[in-house]
């Protein structure tokens, strides 16, 4: 017998996907810029709460990362602004988009020529818990390296360094490895300090997620129902609230401690999905 009056269930019931989608967006912003892997955490808690296995639901993954990027764009629109003005006068802000478009270079041609095929085969619940849990121990061991920090701002990397970073950010076209778990690592054994690899991470984020964002909608244009449209626009404001939470928390957190925190995370969070997969 349920409590509930009638009318409060049938609209839990009728809006049960745009609750799903809430919960997605909110999980989005919180990982989005973690180096936890969001993909990896959204096609776990679809897995969990059942939102389905077809391809809008792998397209959704994709498509509400506009609203953690808007809040990225958001704390970071003064300095947007200034490198706006500044980069057709000035050779440091100039060499500096160019790094971030050299970076944007490699996942930018494997998402065009891979993207169908990450998205059938890759984008599997399995995949994901055991890349949370080789990227978990990745980040144990960049830890316990003696890096020397040589770099200590991340508008300042050399265009080589900037290429590199951006070839390891395509490790994260595998869900479970985590696009800012990739750049971060990559950063910083090239030389930099932990808080200018999460800030050159949070530049990089830019295009790449704005551009994944542009061609899934040209890839899925024909699967967006009215009731897609309605479901990704929730998850869009959701995960632009959190996603403005997870930015300013990170920055400030990684210039006190290490990535332990998020090792250990990713560790036990694909330890349980595996055994929750084979054993019930």
């Amino acid at each position: 017998m349920s409590f509930l009056p009638a009318a409060v269930t049938d609209l839990v019931a009728t809006h049960s996907d745009l609750i799903k989608a809430a919960v997605l967006g909110m999980v989005e912003g919180l990982t989005e810029f973690l180096p936890v892997s969001s993909t990896g955490h959204l096609l776990l808690m679809q897995h969990l709460i059942g939102w389905g296995d077809n391809a809008f639901s792998k397209s959704f993954a994709i498509l509400i990362q506009l609203g953690a990027i808007m809040a990225l764009l958001t704390i970071y629109f003064g300095r947007l602004w200034t490198l706006a003005r500044t980069m057709f006068v000035e050779w440091q802000a100039a060499r500096f988009v160019i790094g971030i478009l050299l970076a944007f270079l490699p996942a930018a041609v494997i998402g065009a020529l891979a993207g169908s095929y990450i998205k059938s085969y890759l984008f599997d619940v399995r995949i994901v818990c055991v890349m949370l849990i080789l990227g978990g121990f990745v980040l144990l061991w960049v830890d316990r390296l003696s890096l020397k920090a040589r770099h200590h701002d991340a508008t300042a990397f050399s265009l080589p360094m900037y290429f590199g970073i951006g070839v390891m950010q395509c490790l994260a076209m595998i869900p479970g490895v985590s696009r800012s778990g990739a750049t971060i690592v990559g950063a910083m054994l090239f030389g930099a300090d932990r808080r200018a690899a999460a800030e050159f991470s949070f530049w990089l984020a830019m295009p790449t997620m704005v551009g994944a964002f542009a061609y899934e909608v040209y890839k899925s244009r024909s699967e967006l129902t009215a009731d897609h449209v309605a479901a990704v626009a929730v998850g869009f404001i959701f995960a632009f609230i959190f996603g403005t939470i997870a930015v300013k928390a990170l920055l400030r957190y990684v210039q006190r401690h290490s990535f332990a925190l998020f090792a250990w995370w990713r560790i036990l969070l694909g330890t349980v999905g595996i055994f929750a997969l084979y054993f019930f």
